[in-house]
């Protein structure tokens, strides 16, 4: 396939044809993130998608099943040039069952419910919504772009058009002694009600604002047993019975996995057993990269 830069996908996409939609992302100016920043924002030409679609057939075959949609927020996309691409894959894949995609905060409020209903029923499944933090001071901090109310307003108008939604947070990004951060959050998701939860932890990553506040004194990193209690402060004040909990992703300090309704105290068991066994629980220090 033709890719222009590093591509990025969430580690559920790894089986996916990533098809890149948008050069870089929209907003890219979040103060954690090392993602797209060797590239400027744009839209790919509808022709070259479409062709990018034709050659994917040719060498991936009919019977492909999920395809991701890159870069940063392909949502972003107009609404017209986008179900034309959902009509394409759909079109040259007869068994493909998800078509997913990252979705900016700020890019999803600019289509209304109706758009976001119309994008679900052309085949747009499943999405992947940075909210970070439902602290506004946070929020603010690492630039988002996005406050609360609004990143909260995104998620709602995605659950509401039937597409399948994962919120990723963000532990730590509060910093050393922050207290509101993980409260606000699990508020926010318990507000959104999303259908999985990707959780993630702050780790600065080289080159970015976040990696040179650590090194100048300005932004101080938690230990890895103070971002476990976050962890769970966050899982005994999320309230949703249905909610997927995906603690796996390699930033994180112990891998956790399930659903709230049947494996809630078992995960709040395990973290806690990682903080009174410190010097055995842990799988080592996070790994310096995205979701």
């Amino acid at each position: 396939m033709r890719y222009e830069g590093k591509i990025f996908r969430p580690p559920p996409e790894a089986d996916s044809f990533l098809l890149q939609c948008t050069i870089g992302c929209s907003h890219n100016e979040c103060t954690f993130c090392g993602m797209y920043k060797d590239r400027k924002y744009r839209v790919r030409s509808l022709p070259e998608i479409i062709g990018d679609i034709k050659m994917a057939k040719v060498t991936m075959g009919r019977r492909l099943l999920k395809v991701f949609l890159c870069d940063g927020d392909a949502i972003s996309l107009d609404t017209e040039i986008l179900l034309e691409i959902l009509f394409e894959l759909y079109k040259a894949f007869p068994y493909l069952r998800q078509v997913s995609t990252y979705v900016g905060p700020q890019s999803t409020l600019s289509k209304s419910v109706d758009e976001l209903k119309q994008l679900r029923e052309a085949g747009l499944t499943t999405t992947y919504l940075g909210v970070e933090s439902g602290d506004d001071q946070v929020l603010k901090d690492v630039r988002k772009g996005s406050s609360s109310l609004e990143i909260l307003q995104a998620g709602q108008n995605i659950v509401e058009s039937g597409m399948n939604l994962t919120a990723m947070i963000m532990l730590g990004l509060g910093g050393k002694g922050s207290k509101s951060h993980i409260l606000a959050t699990a508020e926010i998701i318990n507000r959104m009600k999303p259908h999985h939860l990707g959780i993630l932890t702050t780790v600065p990553v080289a080159k970015t604002s976040l990696a040179r506040q650590v090194e100048k004194g300005e932004f101080k990193l938690q230990d890895a047993y103070e971002t476990l209690e976050e962890m769970k402060i966050l899982l005994e004040n999320i309230t949703l019975d249905n909610l997927g909990i995906d603690g796996t992703h390699k930033s994180n300090f112990l891998p956790l996995m399930g659903y709230m309704k049947n494996d809630k105290l078992k995960l709040i068991d395990e973290i806690e057993f990682a903080l009174i066994n410190k010097e055995r629980a842990l799988v080592g220090v996070p790994y310096l990269g995205q979701f």
